[in-house]
């Protein structure tokens, strides 16, 4: 049997504890780093808007001046979620 340690995909870590089951009952981890951003995360996510890579995606998109239901299209997620997203980072960049 091999094991491969559990790594943070922000801080990049391997400092990491479980932390109980999603919805999904897919297994949640936390990062026992103080100065990680991210604490909780999961491995394999089940919905792809969950991935970090295609909330960055959907941010550009939008920069570059695609619409929500194009952007919805695309990536193949739901037009509420991006909006959920685009809200919750503009949020985010008004605070800092």
């Amino acid at each position: 049997m091999v094991l491969e340690p559990v790594r943070c995909p922000t801080c990049n870590g391997t400092h990491i504890v479980k932390h109980g089951k999603s919805a999904e009952g897919k297994q949640r981890y936390r990062c026992r780093n103080t100065d990680c951003s991210r604490h909780n995360f999961v491995l394999d996510y089940t919905y792809r808007a969950y991935l970090p890579e295609v909330k960055q995606q959907i941010s550009d998109m939008a920069i570059n001046g695609s619409g929500i239901r194009d952007t919805a299209r695309v990536l193949k997620i739901s037009q509420t979620t991006v909006i959920e997203i685009l809200k919750k980072s503009s949020s985010l960049k008004i605070r800092q």
